[in-house]
């Protein structure tokens, strides 16, 4: 979520601009291969991610979002359209976990309400796996 954070607030998701993030706070190496798994899934898929995420969020357009939520947000969303292997709980509640640790005190309501409407919808429609479902 730094990652991106620093990469949107800074109006630049290039190449170089991660590698600069990097430079300065390293994931160790166990977790670089999923670190840029999602940082760059993120930003490869960052059009269809947010136009989920404003499709669920009520009147709110994706830049009037804080930037720790919106950015949050992206990741658990591509947890769950893309990454059959996290279950659709696990995303979430990092996600509710991580903008309560580092957005608004609203930010942990805001992002769960989000995030379980589109995990609902995507139930619905058969783009989550039936073995990550949630109980």
């Amino acid at each position: 979520m730094q990652a991106l954070f620093y990469m949107d607030i800074r109006n630049d998701v290039s190449a170089e601009m991660l590698a600069r993030f990097c430079e300065n706070f390293s994931p160790s190496p166990k977790a670089q291969p999923f670190f840029l798994k999602l940082v760059n899934g993120v930003l490869e898929t960052q059009a269809e991610l947010d136009a989920l995420i404003e499709r669920f969020s009520k009147n709110w357009d994706i830049s009037r979002m804080s930037c720790v939520d919106r950015n949050v947000m992206r990741i658990a969303v591509f947890e769950l359209v893309h990454c059959d292997d996290i279950p659709p709980k696990v995303s979430i509640n990092e996600a509710v976990d991580i903008g309560k640790k580092f957005g608004t005190e609203e930010s942990g309501a805001f992002i769960n309400g989000i995030m379980d409407s589109i995990r609902s919808e995507l139930e619905k429609d058969g783009k989550l796996k039936e073995s990550s479902k949630l109980d």
